[in-house]
C-alpha cells in the first residue's frame, strides 16, 4: 500500500484494504466523530439493536432501562450519522443495524 499524507487518500487506502479483506459493508468515520456520537449509552443501544429481536423503540427503551423520549433521541442522532435505519412495520419503526463494521478512521 502507497504511503500518502493525504488524510482522504488514506481513508480510501484503508477502506479498500478491508474490502480486500473481506468487509464488504463497511462505515469509516472519523475520530471527533466517534468521541462525540458513540456515548456509552449509544453504544450499549448498538449492542442491543446487534442483539436482535427489537420490537419497537419502546420495548428497546425498556429493555435497557431507559427513558423513550431519550432512547428516540439517541436512535436519531444514530441514524443522522448513518449507524442505524429504521424498519416500518404498520405503525413502529424498529431500529437495525445499517452497516456490518463500523471502523473509526486510524490515527495515522
Amino acid at each position: 500500500m502507497a504511503t500518502t499524507s493525504d488524510p482522504t487518500q488514506k481513508k480510501a487506502e484503508v477502506t479498500r484494504a478491508l474490502i480486500r479483506a473481506g468487509y464488504d459493508d463497511v462505515l469509516m468515520i472519523d475520530r471527533e466523530t466517534a468521541s462525540s456520537v458513540l456515548t456509552e449509552k449509544r453504544q450499549e443501544l448498538l449492542d442491543r439493536i446487534r442483539d436482535g429481536e427489537i420490537e419497537s423503540v419502546r420495548q428497546l427503551a425498556s429493555d435497557i432501562g431507559r427513558d423513550k423520549a431519550a432512547v428516540s433521541r439517541d436512535l436519531e442522532l444514530l441514524f443522522r450519522y448513518d449507524l442505524i435505519e429504521y424498519c416500518e412495520e404498520g405503525s413502529r419503526k424498529i431500529p437495525q443495524l445499517k452497516h456490518d463494521t463500523v471502523i473509526v478512521e486510524p490515527i495515522v
